[in-house]
């Protein structure tokens, strides 16, 4: 499943109350796993056309969890597809390099987890 994401794709995923949006931020090889580093969005859709019609304009997104850094078993744990991809800014950058200044704090925790969903 994980094989083909990559930094700056915005990925899409299923709650009972909807779809939610995320941002792989970026995603690092260890040696026995990967470190998936993403960004969690408040908004909540009906369906995945609105969820692709507010990413026409993903600045206007509220950011909820600006960075999480999961264990691919985490990751896996909410199965998500690509919506799209565009560059990272800047901001989004820095909260990687923010988390590697910090210790490098890597979860176990699902995403829905991390966002206070169920």
């Amino acid at each position: 499943m994980s094989q083909d994401f990559r930094a700056g794709d915005f990925l899409i995923f299923q709650v009972e109350s909807g779809f939610g949006l995320l941002r792989i931020l970026a995603i690092d090889e260890r040696e026995s796993d990967r470190v998936w580093h993403l960004r969690g969005y408040a908004e909540l859709f009906p369906d995945i056309e609105s969820a692709d019609a507010a990413l026409d304009s993903p600045e206007l997104l509220t950011v909820s969890l600006p960075h999480t850094a999961l264990t691919t078993r985490a990751f896996e744990a909410t199965p998500t597809s690509r919506m799209m991809f565009s560059e990272l800014g800047s901001g989004e950058v820095d909260a990687i390099a923010e988390w590697r200044k910090n210790g490098e704090v890597v979860t176990d925790r699902s995403i829905r987890l991390m966002l206070g969903l169920r």
